[in-house]
């Protein structure tokens, strides 16, 4: 996304012009226009903190088991845009929309199940993310959700009933499909508590409600069961089920969510992401496994978070931008 690009450039300039218009006459050639300078907290689940090796490597030592990532999303915009803005990024791998609102969340690092455990596990709790933002913050994203929904349980699930069927089915749907509505309904609820607290800690803040990517294509032909680097067992009329019925509207209730209130804008990360699904060529989002055959879950990889920063970083210059 180039325009983001120059409009960044566009603004950075217009800022040292104001500030050294402020600066006295006398001082004005003694020393450097000073960039101007925003607050931005980004908040978050591992979409946005990065967590995978195929989203970069782990920056923050000693490690918080949170897994931010150096080439996660908020990490990337925060390189492009230099000394425009200053970032706190306390996303964190497994976060609910809880965590981020009120409650302590006690970090899992790398310690999922199936694998070997995390050598750091346990970790001490982290504090509710929210806490991060100030009276004086400028700018909020956000992007979680999926935790709330119980996606990482669902996939599990899925993986679980979709053995032994040869791709037939839907093993996965038949057995999780009436609790979803429920589900959705948390998330909604959930979501409209948070961006009131955010609201509340930072009354001028924008607040960016960042969405979730593609993660299984239109055609599910694409995804080849049994390959480790896509979904593993899920059957393809699961994969179609939750694409439609778990996925999309995931997106639409936090789309819903940020709309009813008057300082939050919607994100969104789905269209731009259409053909870069886990089972596409040019994947943004990797499988079970990643292409180097390392943990990924279903998650997005370096030029998923590229992608994100594009978008979110061209939504924080219009909220940041002078009137």
């Amino acid at each position: 996304m180039a325009s983001f690009r120059a409009r960044l450039s566009l603004l950075g300039s217009a800022a040292a012009l104001t500030a050294s218009a402020l600066v006295p006459a006398q001082l004005a050639g003694a020393q450097p226009a000073a960039a101007a300078e925003y607050d931005w907290v980004a908040l978050g689940d591992s979409y946005t903190a990065g967590v995978i090796p195929a989203a970069g490597d782990v920056f923050e030592y000693p490690r918080d088991g949170c897994e931010r990532t150096d080439q996660s999303y908020p990490q990337v915009i925060d390189r492009d845009f230099g000394s425009l803005i200053e970032l706190t990024n306390v996303s964190c791998g497994a976060a609910t929309i809880q965590d981020v609102t009120f409650r302590a969340q006690e970090p899992i690092g790398r310690n999922v199940p199936g694998f070997p455990e995390d050598p750091d596990y346990p970790f001490p709790p982290v504090p509710p993310q929210s806490e991060m933002v100030k009276p004086g913050t400028d700018v909020i994203t956000v992007g979680v959700g999926g935790n709330t929904l119980g996606f990482a349980e669902i996939l599990f699930k899925c993986l679980e009933l979709g053995q032994g069927t040869g791709g037939v089915g839907t093993p996965c749907k038949d057995a999780l499909a009436a609790d979803i509505p429920a589900r959705l309904t948390k998330v909604g609820k959930d979501y409209d508590e948070m961006l009131g607290k955010l609201h509340e800690r930072a009354p001028h803040a924008k607040i960016l409600a960042v969405g979730y990517p593609t993660v299984v294509p239109e055609d599910t032909s694409k995804c080849r069961y049994n390959d480790v680097k896509h979904f593993l067992s899920l059957t393809r009329g699961d994969l179609d089920w939750l694409r439609a019925d778990v996925l999309e509207p995931l997106n639409d209730t936090i789309e819903k969510s940020a709309g009813a209130q008057d300082t939050a804008t919607f994100v969104n990360l789905y269209d731009s992401t259409r053909n870069h699904s886990v089972c596409d060529a040019g994947n943004w989002v990797e499988g079970v496994f990643d292409q180097d055959d390392r943990p990924a879950l279903v998650h997005p990889n370096a030029r998923g978070h590229r992608n994100a920063a594009d978008h979110v970083a061209s939504a924080i210059l219009n909220a940041i931008a002078p009137n």
